[in-house]
């Protein structure tokens, strides 16, 4: 397993692929960075599907309200349309590059509607620099996500199996 330097910033993601380990940037992104740690601890991205994958791009998963397997407002004709019942977040853009790897947070046409929703990019994406809020980076099992079927929408989705916090796994 990778080397974890620091356990609390650090997610374990289990997905229908395999295991994927993040290294989080409370430093570039801290509300952001809380927001994914608090929904984690909540087991709210249990279950949540891969609705939006794009080759030679990203991976784009995280709607906890139409998008969680399971859950009461599961729909898959939806899934990338909802987000949690937490507030939308302010953007904190960055100077940090999109590169393969990268965990950034989705959003609508607005810089502060961020909630729930993130991607990871398959390939470097330097378009998306200063105008996506990144907030980590996999330091292990990026084949995993290079696994996951494409599609928009995707059929019969790849998902999180779960997320936890390094320091609670």
């Amino acid at each position: 397993m990778a080397e974890i330097k620091d356990p609390e910033n650090t997610i374990i993601m289990e997905t229908t692929k395999g295991q994927v380990v993040i290294e989080l940037k409370p430093d570039l992104a801290p509300g952001h960075v809380a927001r994914i740690k608090e929904l984690v601890a909540e087991g709210a991205y249990d279950g949540v599907v891969f609705h939006r994958v794009i080759e030679d791009f990203m991976a784009q998963t995280g709607d906890v309200q139409f998008g969680k397997q399971g859950g009461k407002d599961f729909n898959p004709a939806r899934a990338g349309m909802g987000g949690s019942s937490k507030p939308d977040l302010k953007a904190e853009f960055s100077a940090t590059s999109h590169v393969r790897g990268t965990c950034s947070m989705a959003r609508s046409q607005m810089p502060n509607s961020a909630n729930s929703q993130f991607f990871i990019c398959f390939t470097d994406s330097p378009w998306l620099n200063k105008q996506y809020t990144v907030w980590g980076q996999v330091i292990e099992g990026m084949e995993n996500i290079d696994n996951i079927k494409r599609g928009e929408p995707v059929k019969d989705p790849d998902s999180i199996v779960s997320m936890k916090i390094a320091a609670n796994a």
